[in-house]
């Protein structure tokens, strides 16, 4: 069993290097530190790799038994879920964080010419909110935008169609500097002042490219006109907002109260990720790791899972979020399966932490006990290639020509899902003529395994031909001619869509995307590519180099070889003297070479 230190060691070398949160946890589950990152690895890291002179930072270190942590799109997006976690929780040691300060909004307040101001309470009026803005900065080279191009009030009045027609108002000094055109009087229509909202509520979501174009197109007449101060402030506000992200799948205002469970499985495990979102933040964050004991379904798993999730964060959500659809129930709550909009997001970034922490977890398996993880590959691979025994011996045939010159085909070879490069082969083909990959595939296949026939030498569980069902079918005739069909299991892969062909069937298999046995094929075509092209350049090479010494009546094979061994390169025989070539392979054939490529030159 490992000790705590070994168990924080290797996570730290399996977390991912991208934006996100991290959780502390002492021995009792306590929190003892949220924090944010850009590269969760790095940063979680030098927690342990550094020396602190902080003491309160190596009190810290020394009391943390497990690490939680969630991938986010963005550092925006980390540094709201932390101030969400903190404010929730309220660890030990965030002190600088252990106020109640909570990030603005933009609010468009739901009233007769509604005015768009700061806030930081989200009130449910109706109005729509906008955010939250951990910079400051950016909240306000946005209002000032706002109030820059769009002429809108600024003032509390009542703006009811009444008090209008009645004429309480009068206008103010923002209608004669013209930033309002006093619809306090009259002078607006709401149908012109509902326009500008729209428009301002389009750059509130995001959509701003159209307003840096406007500014962009005033900075340069205002450079044009030598107004290079004003220019250069338009500038910063440019640069401002080009850097800004308006939209957040960590904070949405129009969500309250709902879960998100999503689950990520694979042979004798699933993990599942939870999140728990309460006025439009994520309050609650866990992935976890359920080992299979029977056929369990992905439906029970994810069930299970929930339900423990619901008690250990005394739940009482009656909307859950998920990506498939359950058919079974809860009493009082209703699953969803969103299709867009911010749910949507949150169900993404809950399947992707699973799909993370799963890997994290191979990761480590992989790190501590290697032969377990080719294992489980093995066990992947028997299931989805419906095999008889496990794979431990596979083989893996390409061709390489171009026009059909130098045609080869290469065999490589893995052994217990990792690549045996001692046992590699490539092959020149000999009965071919042209460019014909069947008959090419045909003989290789057959060459291969007569001689492993011959010497008695184990045949592999699984063969893969690189190709689709013509490379297939040849294969197979080799095998039938050898008398193995049915001894060996053999599939080809065709590049295009990843389809696997299995001997007598129409119809392809397409394994997940995302499916190790689907990596592990790749893999192997991608080997025998690589093997086999290398090989393939290396003989038009030689053609190359020998076609010229070639076109030289009286220059024969042996004299060849001599000219190689001595001058390695074609281009160093072209340069050769005279007399360095009369040493090498006497006068008469010296001064015939000498004079062929003098003449050329």
């Amino acid at each position: 069993m490992p000790s705590v230190k070994e168990e924080i060691q290797l996570k730290l070398k399996t977390l991912p290097e991208l934006p996100g949160i991290y959780q502390y946890f002492d021995g009792k589950g306590k929190i003892l530190y949220v924090g944010k990152a850009k590269n969760l690895k790095k940063r979680v890291s030098s927690y342990f790799t550094k020396t602190h002179d902080n003491g309160k930072t190596i009190v810290l270190v020394k009391q943390i038994v497990d690490i939680q942590y969630m991938v986010v799109d963005s550092e925006i997006d980390a540094f709201l879920l932390e101030n969400n976690l903190i404010k929730k929780y309220r660890p030990k040691y965030n002190i600088q964080l252990k106020d109640d300060k909570t990030y603005p909004w933009i609010c468009v307040k739901k009233e007769p010419f509604p005015r768009i101001f700061s806030t930081r309470n989200c009130i449910k009026d109706g109005s729509n909110y906008y955010g939250p803005y951990p910079s400051g900065k950016v909240m306000h080279t946005i209002l000032g935008l706002i109030k820059e191009v769009y002429p809108i009030r600024t003032c509390a009045l009542d703006l009811s169609a009444k008090k209008i027609a009645e004429q309480k108002h009068k206008v103010c000094l923002e209608y004669h500097l013209g930033n309002c055109l006093a619809p306090c009087v009259g002078l607006q229509a709401s149908d012109n002042y509902d326009e500008q909202i729209q428009q301002i509520e389009h750059l509130l979501k995001g959509n701003i490219s159209a307003a840096i174009q406007r500014l962009k197109a005033r900075m340069l007449d205002l450079s044009n006109q030598l107004d290079f101060e004003a220019a250069q402030s338009l500038k910063i506000k440019i640069d401002t907002l080009q850097n800004y992200q308006a939209k957040s799948t960590i904070v949405s205002p129009t969500i309250h109260e709902v879960e998100v469970c999503t689950l990520i499985d694979d042979n004798d495990a699933c993990f599942v990720n939870y999140l728990s979102i309460n006025n439009g933040a994520i309050i609650h964050t866990y992935t976890l790791e359920i080992k299979k004991k029977l056929d369990e379904s992905r439906e029970e798993l994810l069930i299970f899972a929930l339900l423990d999730f619901r008690e250990r964060f005394n739940s009482q959500c009656k909307e859950v979020l998920t990506d498939e659809a359950i058919k079974q129930s809860i009493p009082g709550v209703t699953f969803t399966v969103p299709q867009k909009g911010d749910k949507k997001h949150l169900v993404d970034l809950s399947v992707r932490n699973a799909k993370y922490y799963k890997l994290e977890k191979l990761k480590q398996v992989k790190i501590v006990d290697p032969e377990r993880h080719s294992q489980r590959i093995l066990e992947q691979l028997k299931a989805d290639f419906r095999l008889k025994e496990l794979p431990v011996h596979i083989e893996c045939f390409d061709n390489s020509n171009i026009q059909g010159t130098n045609p080869v085909s290469a065999c490589v070879v893995f052994k217990n899902a990792k690549p045996s490069k001692k046992d590699y082969r490539h092959f020149n083909i000999k009965t071919v003529v042209g460019p014909d990959d069947f008959a090419s595939m045909e003989e290789v296949v057959y060459r291969r395994y007569k001689r492993l026939k011959e010497e008695n030498e184990s045949l592999p569980q699984l063969i893969i031909i690189d190709g689709g069902k013509g490379q297939l079918g040849a294969a197979l005739k080799s095998l039938e001619r050898l008398e193995l069909r049915g001894q060996v299991a053999i599939v080809g892969i065709a590049k295009r869509l990843e389809e696997i062909f299995f001997p007598g069937d129409s119809l392809p298999l397409y394994l997940d995307k995302r499916s190790e046995s689907l990596k592990v094929v790749q893999f192997l075509r991608n080997e025998a590519h690589r093997f086999g092209i290398t090989h393939h350049r290396n003989q038009r090479s030689k053609s190359a180099i020998t076609s010229e010494l070639d076109t030289i009546e009286g220059i024969g094979p042996k004299t060849k070889e001599q000219l190689m061994l001595q001058f390695k390169t074609i281009s160093s025989i072209k340069k050769a003297t005279k007399e360095s070539l009369i040493s090498c392979i006497g006068k008469a054939k010296g001064e015939l070479i000498f004079q062929f490529f003098d003449g050329k030159a």
